[in-house]
């Protein structure tokens, strides 16, 4: 994991240090909101069947995030969002609180540059 605090002021320290994913940022960027990223998550457990992608969907109004999520054949569930790294790992963190969090048995995550593809964010088949 990645160490952001070199580039960080002491208040952001915290912060910088929490998205360390190896994605590059620097605190000027992150200061800036200029740092548009990916999050790629795939959850495994009991995360069909249950209102799993309702919920993020649900969860996605409180956050600027565009995206999608979507039922996988293998049991998975794929979630892609894109914003800024504070906006996603919030949003990350609400869908692990919610009431289909306790579902997550394990995630997958990753990080990668935003595609800029998405508008909103919406369930996929």
């Amino acid at each position: 994991m990645a160490s952001f605090a070199g580039a960080c002021s002491p208040g952001a320290a915290n912060v910088c240090k929490r998205l360390g994913t190896g994605n590059g940022l620097d605190h000027a960027e992150f200061k800036l909101g200029m740092a548009r990223r990916r999050l790629h998550a795939f959850f495994t457990g009991r995360v069909q069947g249950v209102g799993f992608r309702y919920t993020v969907k649900s969860l996605a109004a409180g956050f600027e995030a565009t995206g999608t999520v979507r039922n996988l054949p293998d049991g998975r569930v794929e979630f892609l969002a894109e914003g800024e790294p504070a906006e996603l790992e919030g949003f990350l963190q609400a869908v692990r609180e919610s009431e289909v969090g306790r579902f997550i048995r394990h995630e997958e995550i990753s990080w990668q540059e935003a595609a800029g593809r998405f508008r909103g964010f919406e369930i996929v088949a």
